[in-house]
């Protein structure tokens, strides 16, 4: 079924009795794919003639199921066996986000996620980092690990000059209270970096 047309199934929820299948080309046109419509804003969304807050809502719900189902995977798990249903949960979450999100995924001493915590509104075009704030969480949850991942909206994963800096500074943060920060994963549109396998840590 091509996307239009899931698109078009979708849409006849949030706006009955007409034809949608206009708008549904129309987000399409205006985010490039079904991915980038379900991950778009309110205020892009509006922009789309045909949009209204109906319409922007019956998108947030089909993207919560998406990030459900992909979290369910990983949630009470041993994350680092479980690589591959970590790193689909990230990009479902994240790719293709317009704006940059920064996640930490707490873990236990078996590598069990035992939370998976946002550290600021996804509405914030760069997300500050604090070490401190991560380590106080990691005490209150008693985690033993982190993995902290965050996404790069201009679709290039590749760290920054910035991301290595602050990557250290959790690390060291974390190592004053024997918490280990496993890896630090960087979220592009098309591809994601380890910090641990390309060697920043």
């Amino acid at each position: 079924m091509p996307e239009y047309e899931l698109l078009e199934m979708l849409l006849f929820n949030a706006i009955p009795k007409i034809d949608v299948k206009p708008l549904a080309k129309r987000l399409l046109v205006a985010f490039g794919d079904l991915n980038g419509v379900i991950a778009a804003s309110e205020h892009r969304i509006l922009q789309v003639e045909g949009a209204d807050r109906w319409v922007y809502r019956q998108l947030r719900l089909v993207d919560a199921f998406a990030q459900r189902m992909a979290q369910a995977k990983i949630l009470k798990r041993e994350v680092v066996g479980s690589w591959e249903a970590l790193i689909a949960y990230c990009r479902t979450c994240m790719a293709h986000r317009e704006t940059e999100q920064f996640r930490v995924l707490f873990l236990d001493r078996k590598n069990v996620v035992i939370a998976d915590e946002a550290l600021a509104s996804p509405a914030v075009a760069h997300v500050p980092v604090y070490p401190r704030e991560v380590a106080k969480r990691a005490l209150e949850l008693n985690a033993s690990a982190v993995i902290l991942i965050h996404n790069h909206p201009s679709g290039d994963p590749t760290p920054s000059t910035e991301d290595i800096e602050m990557t250290l500074e959790v690390a060291s943060a974390c190592e004053t209270i024997d918490v280990r920060v496993h890896d630090h994963i960087v979220i592009g549109r098309e591809a994601e970096v380890s910090f641990r396998a390309s060697g920043f840590m």
